[in-house]
């Protein structure tokens, strides 16, 4: 598409959110960047609207005072471990939020472009058949949070035919500095800069290493979504396009890779309550169509976003103790 100049984002103070900010500042600099908030202002956005994703109301007269030409819906509850305990928000947001902004965007918007980030998690048990999947795998989710993602994701689809400019981006596990310790990578990580730094007894609490997860830098994926929207006139509405790096790795090792850059030896506990009731052993995408039609690849070390992460909780120990 041309260059847009007005961008509407969801979820624009979370942890994708911010760092999003910074890559669609650098892409499209001269682009009004609004945040849609259910709280005040965002600070670092050029403009914010209220906008309540359980009101179909509320999303209309967002997307009306926008007037964006591109939307990108980050906002949802993403936690899976919080889905399992309390599944209904997590459809009410996931999807039904999903449903009533997409239906705003359609209806008061109609040429913006909907960029959805959707999410790998929506293959769930797809990947049992032990190969990288590619977009037209099986939707088989796994857990209350994949499932109200590929809920919304297929609803997505069907509202292309109608007119929707829409794009779902499928990222695969990603991380960086801001997330919340809810994630596996920023949870070792925030308990191993607490036990450096004397805050926490020498063990560390887990779920299970024995799984593999195709991860991301977080700002490779905030690439993916910029490319997305550079590239979104030569996609056919309803495009599906998954970002992965191919490359699987087994969360203990990257345990042990945190614990090598913290330079501690602490006790391994496994904690039942970071255990999923239904887990995938392995994920592993194939981004093939990303890179073909988008231009995209990832770039980042995974050595520099393990680094950046632990660099985060450090710092965050050192506020604690100062």
């Amino acid at each position: 598409m041309t260059e847009p100049s007005r961008l509407l984002v969801t979820g624009a103070s979370g942890f994708v959110g911010t760092h999003l900010r910074a890559a669609l500042r650098g892409a499209f600099p001269r682009a009004r960047l609004i945040a849609a908030t259910h709280g005040g202002a965002v600070p670092g956005w050029d403009e914010t609207v209220p906008l309540d994703l359980a009101d179909p109301a509320s999303c209309r007269a967002s997307v009306a005072a926008a007037r964006p030409d591109a939307v990108v819906h980050l906002a949802a509850i993403a936690a899976v471990g919080d889905s399992f305990r309390a599944p209904l928000p997590v459809w009410q947001v996931n999807l039904m939020g999903t449903l009533a902004l997409a239906e705003a965007v359609l209806a008061t918007a109609p040429e913006a472009v909907f960029l959805h980030a959707s999410s790998a998690e929506v293959y769930g048990l797809s990947f049992q058949d032990g190969v990288a999947l590619a977009e037209d795998a099986a939707l088989r989710p796994a857990n209350p949070y994949a499932a109200s993602k590929a809920a919304a994701d297929l609803a997505l689809g069907e509202m292309a035919l109608r007119g929707l400019r829409t794009i779902r981006l499928r990222p695969f596990t990603h991380t960086g500095p801001g997330q919340t310790d809810a994630f596996v990578v920023p949870a070792f990580a925030r308990q191993a800069a607490r036990i450096a730094a004397g805050q926490q007894a020498p063990v560390l609490r887990v779920g299970a290493l024995d799984r593999w997860r195709d991860f991301l830098d977080v700002r490779d994926v905030c690439a993916g979504y910029v490319a997305a929207l550079r590239r979104a006139d030569a996609c056919p509405p309803g495009a599906a396009f998954n970002l992965a790096s191919g490359n699987p790795r087994r969360v203990g090792d990257v345990l042990d890779d945190l614990l090598r850059l913290a330079g501690i030896a602490p006790r391994i506990e496994t904690e039942a309550a970071r255990l999923r009731p239904t887990d995938v052993e392995r994920t592993v995408g194939d981004a093939s169509a990303a890179r073909a039609v988008l231009g995209w690849v990832p770039v980042v070390p995974w050595e520099d976003t393990l680094a950046s992460v632990l660099a985060y909780w450090q710092a965050r120990c050192a506020e604690a103790g100062g």
